[in-house]
């Protein structure tokens, strides 16, 4: 897939040397012309998932853009790239083009999250965007589709056409189901914006911005999560860390 922006090197995953702002301008400028790709937003969690997993990082590298989802790759690609990375969450991600496209007829399509939450979400975000277009929901199992499943999902979207696919089930799951789907799938552009569905359904809290700017969104989600979370994130960011000392004293 051909890739629109330089990108810089974490770990062995590339990520897009942008912000939201022309991230935003770029995704909604590829379903305008009909450019069937996916979009990924990926923190320090998915490039530790990618150092075991080949399948993961490869997806994540040809994308059309991964968005650089949390603050320590923001750091990282100012000092690579420049100033003029910045933050491409995906839940920011996903209300700024909603927002943009809220008048243009354009068709979002959600899938993912547990049972009603995708009713929810669409719900909440066309209380928000009254004119926004949601033209359909899915809620997947928590395991991979049998085939009247598959079959039925084809269907669905392929009577909607959506030009916006929203997919919400937590990383690798979300971006394998991507690179899989792309080509099945009679939609335009897809995007893996994980807990975006929780956030924006009101099942579960965000951060306060302050700790996102701060890079401390780990800690909050890990306090109001640890059960599921707690292990994970002190797992991945001590790794994440020392990968990340290691190739630095290695190129010096």
């Amino acid at each position: 897939m051909e890739k629109l922006l330089p990108r810089f090197d974490v770990l062995g995953v590339e990520i897009s040397a942008l912000d939201l702002a022309t991230a935003s301008r770029l995704i909604i400028q590829a379903a305008n012309e009909k450019r069937k790709s996916y979009v990924t937003f990926t923190g320090v969690h998915g490039v530790v998932e990618s150092q075991d997993d080949p399948e993961l990082r490869c997806i994540l590298n040809e994308s059309f853009l991964t968005g650089a989802d949390g603050m320590p790759l923001v750091w990282l690609g100012k000092r690579q790239a420049g100033p003029h990375v910045g933050r491409v969450y995906g839940p920011d991600a996903m209300l700024a083009i909603c927002a943009e496209t809220a008048a243009t007829g354009q068709r979002h399509f959600l899938y993912g999250g547990g049972e009603g939450v995708a009713i929810d979400l669409a719900e909440k975000l066309q209380a928000r965007f009254p004119a926004l277009n949601v033209v359909g929901t899915f809620t997947p199992p928590f395991r991979p589709l049998n085939a009247e499943e598959e079959q039925a999902l084809i269907e669905q979207v392929g009577a909607v056409k959506p030009d916006f696919f929203w997919v919400g089930i937590s990383t690798p799951k979300q971006e394998k189901f991507m690179a899989e789907w792309l080509s099945r799938l009679d939609a335009t552009v897809m995007l893996g914006v994980g807990a975006a569905f929780d956030f924006h359904s009101g099942r579960k809290p965000q951060a306060p911005c302050w700790m996102q700017r701060s890079g401390l969104e780990w800690l909050y989600r890990m306090i109001t999560e640890p059960r599921r979370l707690g292990g994970r994130y002190l797992r991945n960011n001590t790794r994440f860390l020392w990968l990340l000392a290691r190739q630095i004293l290695t190129r010096h």
